[in-house]
């Protein structure tokens, strides 16, 4: 087995200053918001694994099931040596890429990328005993704005699936696709899963199931700024809100306080009033339609190589490559 290796870009105390950066920021807006990657304390990522079982939430399964059946096609096309991982996580469906890589291709190293440390060290060393001849090099980084850490060298494929571009506005979304493209050389291709447009009656659900999983999920974010900023939120006053933005073609997930009240986040210094029904964003989950897609690829620098969506069209993968 080769040793799997790990980089790291990001430490505790930057994590620290973000949070605090955010959370000032975010309270003092107005409207409020707070941005969604600070749902992922332990508690918030084993809630989202339990929101991927439910049977309102399709995203998960969908993605996967069409995984399964183009992933041959995927790795024919793709020709990789490097697959490059964003947002990683336990890696969970990357076991079908690498294996279909392995076979159908030159694949030699896998990348992982994600902001927690030992999540990538745990599915480093899982991969590294499935797979012992591959090298596999974690990095430890925010993909919003560290892509020029990825390794270069080798025919690479970056991964990012799971829908992560919705949680990026539409500026976010073109600023983020360019810096890809920046990163790669001509040739070099991007693999995005991303969620359609389809009927609210079935997407709604998928983000307020009748479980109340994810709106739980939702009031992490108010536990983890407790934990780490000493705030006082009362998350049980909040109620979880998932509406369907028609224009925007996005869902927004909202926290609404079901009464006045004032929260001190005692790290910040900082005193935050809440009236009664007002609501915080806490999360965009943009919705795409193939057309407007391959237009944000392409005004970000790529072609667009092959387009594959499920049954249903609720989910697409696409596979493009840097001019």
């Amino acid at each position: 087995m080769i040793e799997p290796t790990l980089e790291v870009h990001l430490t505790d105390e930057d994590l620290a200053v973000a949070l605090r950066s955010d959370a000032r920021s975010g309270l003092t807006a107005t409207p409020k918001t707070l941005p969604p990657k600070w749902f992922y304390d332990a508690r918030g990522s084993e809630l989202f694994e339990a929101i991927t079982e439910l049977p309102e939430y399709f995203p998960t399964r969908t993605e996967r099931a069409l995984l399964e059946r183009v992933v041959g096609d995927i790795a024919r096309i793709a020709q990789a040596e490097v697959l490059v991982e964003l947002g990683a996580g336990s890696a969970a469906k990357t076991r079908l890429l690498l294996s279909a890589m392995l076979s159908e291709g030159p694949l030699k190293t896998y990348v992982p990328q994600d902001v927690s440390v030992s999540a990538l060290r745990g599915a480093a060393a899982q991969i590294g005993v499935e797979f012992p001849n591959l090298a596999v090099h974690g990095v430890v980084s925010d993909f919003t704005d560290t892509l020029h850490n990825l390794p270069r060298g080798g025919r690479r494929t970056i991964a990012f699936l799971g829908g992560t571009l919705g949680n990026l506005v539409p500026a976010e979304q073109a600023e983020f696709l360019a810096g890809i493209q920046r990163v790669l050389e001509p040739g070099e291709q991007l693999l995005l899963g991303a969620g359609l447009v389809t009927d609210p009656a079935v997407l709604v659900p998928a983000y307020d199931d009748a479980a109340g999983v994810t709106a739980e999920f939702n009031r992490n974010v108010l536990h983890v700024l407790n934990s780490r900023l000493h705030a006082d939120f009362d998350p049980d006053a909040f109620t979880h809100i998932a509406h369907w933005d028609a224009d925007n073609e996005w869902i927004e997930m909202r926290l609404e306080a079901t009464r006045d009240m004032t929260v001190s986040i005692a790290d910040l210094g900082l005193v935050v009033h809440f009236a009664a029904g007002e609501q915080m964003r806490t999360e965009i989950s943009a919705k795409f339609r193939l057309d407007g897609l391959a237009q944000e690829l392409a005004a970000a620098g790529f072609t667009t190589e092959q387009v594959w969506t499920d049954p249903d069209d609720r989910f697409v993968l696409v596979l493009a490559e840097r001019r």
